[in-house]
């Protein structure tokens, strides 16, 4: 079996290639090799600032021989034909959501990484963090009882007002629902279990928006999709679930709250790693604090857990017996990036890793199911 650190590439060098770079240059068990981006300066800057070696287009860091996966940070709509190009090259990809835009370009990206022998991962990671993993023991130690339904929501104006080059989150492959909504797809999927079926309606509440930062403050680009959804999903175990996904909302709002016959959990926001985690049962005045333990090292944890296991290496679970990463500190290695919250007078739950391994991933040997099932 191959040994030593995973050999990894970024590209994308846009503003979530920052969280990505800070997490994967501290895991003793990658090391980062390159970074690509359609601006070779902008690659160059970060590659800079985090020490990385090689910088450049992507036929650059694809022809690095050492890098064994490619960690895909580009646009929705690049999404497929960067993979493509990564396969080609003989490399692992982990992307971010989605996978493709349309379902059949997944399925056909899939196929290929099979026939190479390649595997292939998609974000989000986040349910891998302590926040989740706490809500999954909760419910699996029975503290609300059997649950039956859940209610999630996340309401915003949108990212226009903050994004200095935020088009792309109204083109196709984004939006709220593609953008936001698969953070609390893949938790409500880790906490209940497979979906069953779904009916939705959706809407787009302005055809125009304007941007509101960064050199290009004041220019107008078109929406070209929903940016209002609701949805109401069943799931096969027996709950059932509403979600609405919006841009359109002037007030800021963020819910996920898991009903069952005993009270009602209020999970952590899952576009986080972190808590806080409460519960509230029927005779309760007030809602109580949970423990929250595990990895909040952030985003790179799935790239870590799933990239040793596609490269070959002996897998190194990202959440260690005390909750943490292994990270890069001073020459040597640490644990780090672990939420051990207690309240006063609660017990810890019982330390069960209930999230699949390979972290809900799509991978080219499970067909095509981006959340864990």
């Amino acid at each position: 079996m191959t040994t030593g650190p995973v050999g990894v590439a970024l590209v994308g060098a846009g503003v979530i290639s920052t969280e990505y770079l800070r997490a994967l240059t501290a895991f003793p068990d990658i090391r980062v090799l390159g970074v690509a981006d359609l601006d070779t300066r902008r690659a160059e800057e970060a590659a800079r600032e985090y020490g990385v070696p090689v910088a450049g287009d992507v036929a650059t860091v694809l022809a690095v021989p050492e890098v064994e996966v490619v960690v895909n940070l580009t646009a929705p709509a690049a999404h497929t034909t960067v993979a493509r190009a990564a396969l080609e090259a003989d490399k692992h990809v982990y992307g971010e959501k989605p996978l493709a835009l349309e379902p059949a370009d997944g399925a056909k990206l899939l196929g290929e990484a099979t026939e190479r022998g390649l595997r292939v991962g998609s974000a989000p990671d986040t349910f891998l963090g302590a926040g989740i993993q706490s809500a999954i023991r909760a419910i699996h130690a029975g503290v609300i009882g059997t649950p039956i339904a859940a209610a999630t929501a996340t309401l915003g104006p949108g990212p226009e007002s903050w994004h200095h080059s935020p088009e792309f989150l109204f083109q196709q492959g984004a939006g709220p629902l593609f953008d936001i909504g698969p953070y609390y797809l893949t938790a409500l999927v880790a906490l209940l279990g497979p979906v069953r079926q779904v009916a939705a309606t959706a809407r787009t509440g302005r055809a125009e928006r304007v941007i509101g930062s960064g050199p290009k403050a004041g220019k107008r680009f078109p929406v070209e999709v929903p940016t209002h959804v609701t949805a109401l999903i069943d799931f096969g175990r027996g709950a059932s679930a509403s979600s609405t996904f919006s841009f359109d909302s002037p007030i800021e709002r963020t819910v996920i709250e898991i009903t069952g016959t005993d009270g009602t959990l209020r999970v952590p926001d899952p576009n986080s790693f972190s808590g806080p985690l409460r519960v509230r049962g029927a005779g309760d005045e007030k809602w109580r604090e949970l423990a929250v333990e595990g990895t909040t090292a952030g985003r790179g944890i799935g790239v870590l857990e799933d990239g040793t296991v596609a490269a070959g290496r002996t897998p190194a679970p990202c959440v260690r017996r005390d909750g943490a990463a292994r990270t890069r500190h001073h020459g040597g290695d640490r644990g780090v990036g672990a939420q051990r919250r207690v309240p006063p007078g609660h017990h810890r739950l019982p330390r069960r890793r209930t999230a699949p391994r390979a972290l809900g991933s799509v991978r080219s040997d499970a067909g095509v199911s981006p959340t864990p099932g």
